[in-house]
């Protein structure tokens, strides 16, 4: 489901030049091209050699920006790359113009595969959850460890909250739905979202607010990215709908990787409900719950989530990890 912008139609059918895209402190982005795809990937300078690798997958409607706190307070545990998904952030639509989960699934399978750098502690927020869980049932030799923050696997009864997101998909919603909003700010879009997306909106920073919206605002000039979000959001909902083995949950129950479960209390896209069910399903498995929290954890509490996934990787990896027996970070002289 979203996670932090919800996009317009654009105002033209041609690609303007558009606005940077922000870079955080400490951080870089990197173009990658790979067969039927090119991929913005962010990333962090490790603070030294032979840490470990953590990727990470952003939501419906989200970028690599979602995942800037939560690589911060990784400084020192892993090195963090994040990408951006086709048709999201900056990177550009796929060629084939396949968005379902599966497409998506597919281009994180590529990334892997062609940097070599597998396997790799993955990560998943909302849509990127249901990705990452395919990434680590179909591959898991890419898998070292899975984190998933309120993961969008199928649910019976979905909240009410969460129904407009899944309309988005269906034909023809899309256009009612920038019709009736064409008026619209760009900052009463970001904040209807946060609204969604936060357990505490208020915790939001007017700085991260600011760039939120300058972030929207540059968006809106692509003329792709309201088919991106549409087409995607179709493409999570037909995963929802699919039976026997390529099922999301019937896929968590093959994936082998230990994960790490967050969900947030007032989450108004996944359930609360299902965060037990999740706990059951996933093999290897360790819940966090958090009931201040909303859609976004790793972006309200990105300590909370950091703390818990450093006891992940502490009770996971060892030696050759690029950790010490006990899971603590190795200094260049122990470990590679």
């Amino acid at each position: 489901m979203p996670s932090t912008e919800l996009p317009s139609v654009p105002p033209t059918d041609l690609v303007p030049k558009a606005v940077s895209v922000r870079v955080a402190e400490g951080e870089r982005l990197s173009s990658v091209g790979l067969p039927g795809i090119t991929l913005t990937v962010r990333s962090r300078s490790p603070a030294r050699e032979g840490l470990p690798l953590a990727l990470y997958v952003h939501g419906l409607g989200g970028s690599s920006q979602n995942w800037s706190s939560l690589m911060a307070e990784l400084d020192g545990t892993v090195e963090s790359e994040a990408v951006d998904l086709p048709g999201f952030g900056d990177s550009p639509p796929p060629d084939d113009g396949d968005y379902s989960v599966s497409g998506h699934a597919r281009a994180v399978i590529r990334y892997l595969d062609a940097t070599g750098r597998g396997p790799v502690h993955l990560l998943g927020n909302s849509l990127g959850g249901a990705v990452t869980t395919r990434v680590a049932a179909l591959r898991p030799d890419l898998v070292r460890t899975l984190t998933l923050v309120s993961p969008a696997l199928p649910e019976l009864r979905v909240q009410r909250t969460a129904v407009p997101t899944g309309l988005l998909g269906v034909p023809g919603v899309a256009a009612l739905f920038t019709r009736f909003t064409r008026e619209w700010t760009v900052e009463q879009r970001v904040r209807g979202v946060m609204g969604l997306c936060y357990g505490d909106p208020s915790r939001v920073t007017p700085e991260a607010f600011r760039h939120a919206v300058e972030e929207l605002e540059r968006r809106l000039q692509l003329p792709y990215f309201w088919d991106a979000m549409s087409r995607s959001a179709r493409g999570l909902v037909n995963a929802y709908t699919l039976g026997g083995q390529h099922g999301l949950w019937r896929q968590a129950e093959r994936v082998l990787a230990p994960t790490l479960l967050v969900y947030g209390g007032r989450d108004q896209l996944v359930g609360f409900r299902m965060a037990h069910r999740a706990a059951r399903t996933f093999r290897d498995s360790r819940l966090l719950t958090m009931p201040d929290a909303g859609h976004v954890a790793m972006m309200e509490y990105p300590d909370t989530v950091a703390a818990a996934f450093r006891d992940l990787l502490a009770d996971t990896t060892g030696p050759g990890d690029g950790t010490d027996e006990s899971g603590t970070p190795a200094s260049p002289s122990q470990g590679s």
